[in-house]
């Protein structure tokens, strides 16, 4: 076998087996994305995780509105020699004298009031639990984005592949023809030649379709944080919405978008600083019991041999920071500017989603309209080709026209995928900037 038999045998075996290993593999369709990567993807997990965290924070164990109980105790045991002397000169000595000494308490502390400090320091906890909601929110919108734009890769190439394949089908033809043609005297040796670099050309691009799609597969499959080898195929099916109005959208987008969202948390978590930092100007009020018991073994040269306690005690403590060097002052101040930087943020993050809304819609409208004039390029086309495949049968045109006429419907296909996938995406980028991605359809 030649070397140049040897090259088409293997690609037509490589193009026989890429066929058939399509059938049975399972068909990975928007909603089990969906929820594939709800489970499994890897910066939606950690989003979930922190959520976790926030929300243990958030607790009330974590607030100080509980009161705290302790246990202590201790003992001593001591051997000392000692020498005592009075004052008429008398001297009294032992040694090796022992004594023990024994204590334990339960204590129980309770703030009754710190100038409204704890609650807005709870209350901020909470709004942090609601902060990091709000972010996870923002991952997983970010990453069905992402998923969504690898799966219609997916979908664009497999479409891709399919036409590419047709092609070299109807290039394998062109070039048998073209070889009997020859053989029977109807076409010349050119002929054959142009038919042949025409199929290795066709061959060439389906098998690097054919990669990039299995490259692109293995890409979702990480996304979705799952085994990157798991063969698969996608729905090439778009539904598009047809209710889309700007003015609606930029409604939703001020009361749904995620990021104006956060701007609104963070700046009521600047006006919480705010009181609980002005809390420290407030006195406090503590309550604080204890229930102890000690025992002592005093020894031989005490006058007393043993010594005990037993019982309750109960007080409660006020405190007020009069003046701390001025510190509570410029954490107030700072608070201060804090609150006016978030506030700045809010206003910011309003404009950008009017002007991010405006320029998404623009690229929507365009994008609508580009895949409508690919679609209306491509039955042109498709309608040419056939004229010209007849007229090929008929021997009233060239292989060189004909070949054209293929290379424009291979185009006219491509760019029509490209553009009906391109106005999907666009599309939703509207709703994840209006809030409404979760509600999308797919």
């Amino acid at each position: 076998m030649n070397l140049t038999l040897h090259k088409k045998y293997l690609i037509l075996s490589f193009i026989a087996l890429t066929s058939l290993s399509a059938f049975g593999q399972e068909l990975l369709n928007k909603t089990d994305a969906v929820k594939i990567a709800l489970e499994n993807n890897f910066d939606i997990r950690t989003a979930d995780n922190n959520v976790a965290i926030a929300k243990n924070n958030a607790s009330i164990r974590n607030s100080n509105y509980l009161p705290t109980i302790g246990a202590s105790g201790n003992a001593t045991f001591s051997i000392t020699d000692t020498e005592l002397t009075f004052q008429d000169g008398s001297v009294r000595a032992n040694d090796g004298a022992e004594t023990q000494r024994y204590n334990g308490s339960v204590s129980l502390n309770y703030t009754i009031f710190n100038g409204f400090g704890r609650e807005n320091i709870f209350r901020s906890l909470k709004e942090n639990y609601n902060i990091s909601e709000l972010q996870a929110r923002q991952v997983i919108e970010l990453s069905l984005v992402s998923i969504f734009s690898g799966y219609y890769e997916v979908a664009r190439l497999t479409e891709n592949e399919i036409t590419q394949r047709q092609t070299l089908d109807i290039s394998r033809e062109r070039l048998l023809r073209a070889k009997y043609g020859f053989e029977y005297g109807q076409s010349s040796q050119l002929d054959v030649l142009n038919a042949e670099v025409d199929y290795n050309t066709d061959s060439i691009n389906y098998l690097t379709i054919v990669q990039e799609l299995e490259n692109q597969k293995r890409n979702l499959n990480l996304l979705l944080g799952r085994d990157v080898n798991i063969a698969y195929e996608v729905d090439t099916s778009v539904r598009y919405s047809n209710e889309l109005e700007l003015a609606t959208l930029i409604e939703k987008g001020k009361v749904n978008n995620v990021n104006i969202l956060l701007a609104q948390a963070n700046l009521r978590n600047a006006e919480y600083n705010i009181k609980s930092t002005s809390a420290a100007r407030i006195p406090s009020l503590g309550l604080n019991a204890n229930y102890g018991a000690t025992f002592n073994n005093l020894g031989p040269t005490s006058f007393a041999d043993r010594q005990q306690f037993l019982g309750p005690s109960v007080g409660a403590s006020l405190s007020w920071n009069i003046f701390d060097g001025g510190a509570t002052n410029v954490r107030r101040q700072n608070s201060k500017i804090s609150l006016e930087n978030q506030t700045v943020a809010l206003e910011q993050e309003e404009l950008n989603l009017d002007r991010n809304l405006n320029n998404a819609w623009n690229i929507y409208q365009t994008a609508l309209f580009v895949m409508e004039a690919e679609r209306t390029n491509l039955r042109t086309n498709r309608v040419n080709f056939d004229r010209t495949v007849e007229q090929y049968g008929l021997g009233q045109i060239t292989s060189i026209v004909f070949r054209q006429a293929q290379l424009n419907l291979i185009n006219a296909q491509q760019n029509y995928n490209r553009a009906k996938y391109s106005a999907k995406i666009a599309e939703l980028a509207l709703f994840q900037l209006s809030g409404d991605l979760m509600y999308a359809d797919f």
